[in-house]
């Protein structure tokens, strides 16, 4: 069967488009294929800085013939009825037409026929259709054409045909250039135009004119090299998926290089060497295997073989990054000239957010909640106070102005510098961690205190001011601090009231933002509103662990739930629970109990509320039923109180015989009313039980 290679040629399309760029030219492609009937057995894309390229293996030749029945009116209908038939058919004349039978007799149909059109036709149709509208994220105009595109587009191969024969170009024409089967090679070492058939054949011819086309056989290239590179100077990479990916992006033949710079810069901290070599000339750092720190060595990948062995591209590299490491290396001295704590009145004229006042108002929100959750985390307050007002002060630093990503972290090293307090300095990185589902959880307790007063307080002051996340959008990374709190307090096994916390951090807020809360949301406090989100948080975080949503909601619909270890360990012990046969039946009862009381309630228009009477109680499963609940309720407050919830489970697990047994045996809508009604009341005692585990009306199954 024929296959289909499309390359479209250009300047260098910047590296963070690529990835994005090939699957959105196969998919575009394949999808308006099939959709044309065209299926095909597989397909490929391809990036380079200068290229996007796509094979389709296995298609056929031509689109298959379509077979349309219409239906008609009667046999005998008007005739006005005929012609519109006619004409919406496509027919000269009702004799053409043919006469079929069903149940209400004899009807028109009109079968036409749609011969397939040659796949070349359709490709040469749908290609300049896509290549128009491509989704780039930023896309430009040059020349005197209409055509947008990421960067100047220069030629395009199109060719389709089968493997045994030469392929014949798809013929089209976009905004002047004509798709053909030439291309070029490397820019440097092998600039000629290349003329190409299918895919073996360009894959071949490219490699031989020095461009590697599949990105992920450059990243393996890049990365092997740098490998060997460091081990044969007894270094190891410090390797960086990432950067790696970006690098693969920049150039179409990796050479991978070795550089080095001057061994007084090692003085500078290892984050800040690692950031400037990274940002400013994409190199990779190396380091020593026996120590792990850095060495005064860098990998870089040069784009093409140079003929002094890449020796003035080793030195024009070192030279850059000799230059930016004497920059950075000013700033780390320069900022350790001013002490942390002398940076802080900076923060009075600094603005956090115009509806929550200044950078050093919150810096004292969040000393004042850090000093209160000390106790609960076994922090010590005073260290907790003065981690919480040193923690930000970086920010206002050399270092941290020219590379942001090492906030926190510089915050550690200056204060480890003057001297402070080693947990006061692990807090000024720690504050901000967790900062995405892989970042590691802070354990210290000085820092767990102040991570959680920084979360809490950023929840609390966007939540008064009501700009909280919706849909899609999250500005402030709410829902990234909520999980933040969330991780911090479950790693830890923290026991934290956070009703009473966000209810002092709201507390803590400027006067006109607690009142306005109170006047837009009187139906519910602040402080719940945030656990509610909360709650959610809490279920995605415990459905990604593996529970299920339904038993979160299940456990926070009791109302004061605001534990949120308790929370976790009782929704573990009930999805342990329901996974045994005993739960799953008694779930089952609880939910027949439950169906039958809301209809019987609903029709008598009360509530079946209050003890049964014992006296009225005469068939021996009821009596059993009773007895078992009664002996249930009072295991279970022990459990519960008793923080058992694998014990509490167990004892729900003895209802499961007694509840089946009555529903076997017990007919509820007895002829007696009084012995219906005390029935129902029986039947609501197991919807009270339950409900002193989880609210079992939310479990689904």
């Amino acid at each position: 069967m024929p296959d289909l290679l499309l390359e479209l040629f250009s300047e260098e399309i910047p590296a963070r488009m690529q990835r994005q760029a090939a699957e959105n030219l196969k998919k575009l492609v394949t999808d308006a294929l099939v959709n044309g009937g065209l299926v095909y057995e597989g397909a490929k894309a391809f990036v380079t800085p200068r290229r996007l390229a796509l094979s389709i293996h296995g298609l056929p030749a031509k689109q298959p013939d379509l077979k349309e029945e219409k239906k008609g009116p009667r046999v005998g209908a008007p005739d006005g009825a005929i012609q519109g038939f006619l004409k919406a058919a496509g027919l000269k004349s009702i004799s053409e037409a043919k006469v079929q039978n069903d149940k209400k007799g004899d009807f028109y149909t009109a079968i036409t026929e749609k011969k397939g059109r040659a796949t070349q036709d359709v490709i040469a149709e749908l290609i300049p259709s896509i290549v128009r509208s491509f989704p780039w994220p930023k896309s430009m105009r040059w020349g005197s054409g209409n055509l947008i595109w990421v960067r100047p587009l220069h030629s395009i191969i199109c060719t389709f045909g089968p493997e045994t024969e030469d392929p014949e170009v798809v013929q089209f024409d976009i905004d002047g250039i004509k798709s053909g089967a030439t291309t070029r090679g490397h820019r440097v070492m092998s600039p000629g135009e290349i003329a190409v058939k299918r895919l073996e054949d360009y894959t071949h011819k490219l490699e031989a004119a020095r461009v590697v086309l599949d990105a992920d056989r450059r990243k393996e290239i890049i990365l092997a090299d740098a490998k060997n590179i460091a081990l044969a100077q007894g270094l190891e990479l410090v390797e960086d998926e990432a950067l790696l990916e970006e690098v693969a992006g920049l150039v179409e033949w990796p050479v991978v290089l070795l550089g080095e710079f001057e061994a007084a810069f090692l003085d500078i901290p290892q984050e800040v060497i690692r950031a400037t070599i990274r940002i400013n000339q994409k190199c990779f750092v190396l380091r020593d295997p026996k120590t792990g720190t850095l060495a005064n060595k860098f990998i870089l990948v040069s784009n093409l073989e140079a003929t002094d062995g890449g020796e003035a591209i080793k030195a024009g590299n070192a030279r850059v990054i000799r230059a930016r490491l004497s920059d950075a290396k000013f700033f780390w001295d320069t900022d350790r000239k001013t002490k942390l704590e002398a940076r802080l009145p900076k923060f009075e004229q600094i603005t956090f957010h115009e509806k929550l006042g200044t950078q050093a108002a919150r810096i004292g929100r969040i000393a004042k909640l850090a000093k209160e959750l000390a106790p609960a985390v076994k922090a010590d307050a005073g260290k907790t106070e003065q981690a919480a007002r040193l923690a930000k002060a970086d920010l206002l630093t050399e270092v941290v102005g020219e590379f942001p990503e090492v906030q926190g972290l510089m915050g550690k090293y200056y204060a480890l510098a003057e001297g402070i307090d080693k947990e006061i300095a692990a807090a000024c990185e720690d504050h901000y961690k967790p900062q995405g589902p892989n970042d590691r959880v802070p354990n210290a307790s000085v820092s767990v205190a102040v991570a959680l007063a920084d979360k809490i307080d950023t929840l609390a002051g966007f939540w008064a001011i009501d700009e909280k996340p919706t849909g899609s959008k999250d500005p402030y990374a709410l829902r990234r601090a909520a999980l933040g709190v969330i991780r911090i307090v479950l790693d830890n096994k923290l026991r934290l009231p956070l009703l009473a916390i966000f209810r002092k951090a709201l507390a803590a807020l400027p006067k006109m933002t607690e009142q306005k809360n109170v006047k837009d949301a009187p139906s519910i406090s602040p402080e719940e509103d945030l656990l509610g989100f909360f709650g959610d948080r809490l279920k995605v975080f415990l459905r990604d662990a593996g529970a299920r949503h339904d038993l979160v909601d299940a456990v926070f619909a009791l109302g004061g739930q605001d534990d949120l270890v308790l929370i976790a360990r009782r929704v573990e012990a009930l999805g342990k629970f329901l996974d045994t046969e005993d739960g799953k039946n008694l779930l089952a009862g609880y939910k027949r109990a439950a169906n039958i009381l809301s209809i019987e309630e609903k029709k008598d228009g009360k509530k079946y509320s209050g003890e049964p009477d014992a006296a009225k109680l005469s068939a021996p499963e009821e009596k059993a039923l009773a007895s078992a609940i009664k002996t249930a309720e009072s295991e279970l407050a022990n459990a519960l109180k008793g923080e058992d919830f694998e014990a509490a489970m167990r004892v729900m697990a003895k209802l499961r015989a007694p509840v089946d047994a009555f529903f076997d045996k017990v007919i509820v809508n007895a002829d007696d009313k009084t012995v219906r009604e005390n029935r129902l009341k029986l039947l609501n005692r197991i919807r009270e039980a339950t409900r002193q585990v989880a609210d079992f009306s939310r479990i689904e199954g």
